[in-house]
């Protein structure tokens, strides 16, 4: 497990930063090792141009000029954790929601009909209000409308993944929010997902349990030291790839939003998040890198390109969004799990790709091909 060898990664970032060893790193040929990783992520004098550059190269050589287009779905937003950045945080007093089965599905219509084929299912961290089985139900309904069915809930046992897997499960999202042992139980006062190894286990459960494609990240901005959160998401990301093989893995790096947030958070600026995405590229170059509508329009056009491969498009982040709660916009806001900066319809992404002269995919080929 990642989990026991994360400690040792930690104290080479740690000796790194003591030591304050900067190195120039040739990242020309396609290749850095992790050493070489954590330099860049340090040198504070790269040539930022240069180095995105190199990471367009490696991104249209690995992915042609495809970006992925998804959607996220919330149907529940009940949880029991005391997160202190999260909108759905226990701490929050909101009015929380579960959908029925058929409002499910009305959900599900109103999103095949914006010709998006993959979906992320999400729920708030409350085992009761919204079950294994519940969850089960959604994504078994969920595939009959697309091909590509993703859950981003509450860690599971690697069982309870396979019972997903035969429900028609493709995918697993679980952020571990940061990689700082001590910050994360700062941030996670009390609720299951204060058991840091617990989750950070959980994507590897889910391999074992067949699952197909995971995606991992951090909050940026919970933790000040944001090259220590990239350095341990693309070392765990490289662990996954090498370790198992036959599994899709992709990065995200979403920046922190208000969302009702009680915790102390860190702005990272364009440029460092720019940066961040070009390294990841040029250390994980068959790695999916998404980008999420926390982030500005002008921020995600301009990244198009430059090492993503997936963009969230027409996205509605509070339960029942698509449907439900189009006719009250202040239901919407205020339950949200977190802002929105991009309120761009799907028509108009396309739109945008094909501008840039990308080709906007709506099936993941690589997990569906023909």
């Amino acid at each position: 497990m990642f989990s026991d060898i994360i400690i040792e990664k930690e104290k080479t970032y740690r000796n790194f930063v003591k030591q304050n060893i900067n190195r120039i790193i040739d990242y020309s040929d396609g290749y850095i090792s992790e050493d070489d990783l954590i330099s860049l992520l340090l040198n504070t004098d790269i040539d930022l141009e240069h180095l995105v550059m190199r990471s367009k190269q490696i991104t249209d050589n690995f992915f042609g000029k495809a970006i992925l287009l998804y959607a996220p779905l919330y149907i529940a937003d009940y949880c029991v954790n005391g997160c202190l950045y999260c909108g759905f945080s226990a701490k929050n007093k909101i009015a929380r929601e579960r959908l029925e089965f058929d409002e499910i599905d009305e959900e599900l219509m109103a999103l095949k009909a914006l010709n998006i084929d993959s979906i992320v299912i999400l729920t708030g961290e409350d085992r009761i209000k919204s079950s294994l089985e519940y969850i089960g139900k959604a994504v078994e309904m969920a595939r009959k409308y697309f091909s590509e069915v993703i859950v981003e809930v509450y860690p599971l046992e690697r069982d309870e993944y396979a019972y997903l897997v035969d429900k028609g499960l493709t995918g697993v999202t679980l952020y571990q929010e940061t990689y700082d042992k001590e910050l994360y139980k700062k941030l996670h006062p009390f609720g299951p997902k204060r058991n840091y190894k617990y989750r950070l286990d959980a994507i590897e459960r889910a391999v074992n349990a067949s699952v197909k494609e995971v995606n991992i990240g951090p909050l940026i901005g919970l933790n000040p030291d944001f090259n220590f959160e990239v350095y341990i998401t693309n070392a765990h990301a490289k662990y996954i790839q090498d370790k198992y093989t036959n599994v899709e893995v992709s990065i995200s790096f979403p920046r922190i939003q208000s969302a009702l947030s009680k915790s102390k958070s860190y702005i990272m600026d364009d440029k460092t998040y720019l940066k961040t995405l070009a390294v990841t590229r040029i250390f994980l170059p068959r790695a999916g890198i998404n980008i999420s509508t926390r982030e500005t329009p002008n921020m995600r056009d301009n990244l198009i390109g430059l090492g993503i491969t997936k963009m969230s498009a027409g996205s509605k982040t509070s339960v029942g969004g698509y449907v439900k709660k189009t006719d009250n916009s202040f239901y919407e806001h205020k339950n949200r799990q977190f802002d929105i900066n991009d309120e761009r319809s799907v028509e108009e992404i396309v739109r945008v790709l094909e501008k840039k002269g990308y080709r906007p995919e709506f099936t993941n080929w690589i997990m569906n091909p023909k």
